[in-house]
């Protein structure tokens, strides 16, 4: 079984090399460097030679107020529609099994009530877009594949929200945090090992929403992340921070359909506290 991570640099990819490491499954891990998936001859001629079985397509493009800036012309497009396309049609000619990550973003935010994968998307940012672009490739290419949504990731081998509030803290006696956007945090050990759950229990193909159980706000978040920290966090309104990428209010997605393959999903909370014990 040839396994294939693109984007194994990235904070869900490295977290999945390391899952594979430990369960020693052998895996190509390529990056931009090694592969530019927007380059649809490299990426036809890559999998030709090598033949993968099993394709982690973890490269993304994930700056979103920088999408803003040329929406359908920017890298943000290119990697995460036309670099995803070429992986699909790719990955379909060598009969392979293909993993896409995708996001809340593919909703606009305002339901009131949990988002089910059969919730009609409706993107408000360009980042939302592209990455809905790339599950409408991704189902209409492939034969075989899981579309995963996730939402607020972190991890231990990237960029996050965790890292960026312990820094602060390190500086500032008091931070203001917005409490008026809710989701569900992710780690990314939690959303590698259910796609290995999904690969070893023969899961049906299709789309699923994976993130930790439990929700919360982004100030209820900061607490959490901080309670052992002597630093005061205060719950400001998304007005006082304005960002060019508009950000859903309310995105929390429903799990069930996870829950249903017997994957069992842990609270933010607990994924949380092993991802500190972690770092610490």
């Amino acid at each position: 079984m040839k396994i294939l991570i693109t984007g194994a640099n990235g904070q869900l990819g490295t977290e999945l090399r390391h899952l594979l490491d430990e369960r020693e499954l052998a895996y190509t891990g390529t990056d931009a460097q090694d592969l530019d998936i927007t380059d649809e001859a490299a990426v036809n001629e890559y999998f030709t030679r090598n033949q993968p079985k099993i394709v982690f397509h973890c490269a993304a493009y994930t700056a979103v107020d920088a999408a803003e800036e040329e929406p359908g012309k920017s890298i943000d497009y290119k990697v995460n529609v036309i670099g995803t396309q070429n992986i699909a049609r790719a990955a379909e000619s060598v009969g392979a099994t293909l993993f896409y990550v995708s996001t809340d973003y593919v909703f606009d935010g305002t339901n009131d009530q949990m988002y089910t994968e059969e919730t009609v998307p409706g993107p408000k940012n360009e980042y939302g877009r592209t990455k809905l672009a790339g599950e409408q490739a991704v189902a209409s290419i492939m034969s075989k594949y899981y579309i995963i949504r996730t939402s607020w990731v972190f991890g231990k081998y990237g960029k996050n929200f965790v890292y960026t509030m312990l820094k602060l803290a390190e500086t500032h006696d008091k931070l203001t945090v917005v409490d008026d956007q809710q989701g569900r945090p992710t780690w990314t050990r939690t959303l590698a090992e259910f796609m290995l759950y999904a690969l070893d229990h023969q899961v049906p193909y299709g789309l699923y929403q994976l993130s930790n159980d439990n929700y919360c706000t982004w100030y209820e978040f900061a607490k959490e992340i901080l309670k052992n920290q002597s630093v005061e966090v205060t719950p400001v309104s998304s007005e006082q921070f304005p960002q060019k990428a508009y950000r859903p209010r309310h995105s929390i997605m429903d799990l069930s359909k996870t829950k249903a393959t017997g994957f069992e999903i842990p609270t933010w909370q607990e994924a949380l506290a092993k991802f500190m014990k972690q770092i610490d």
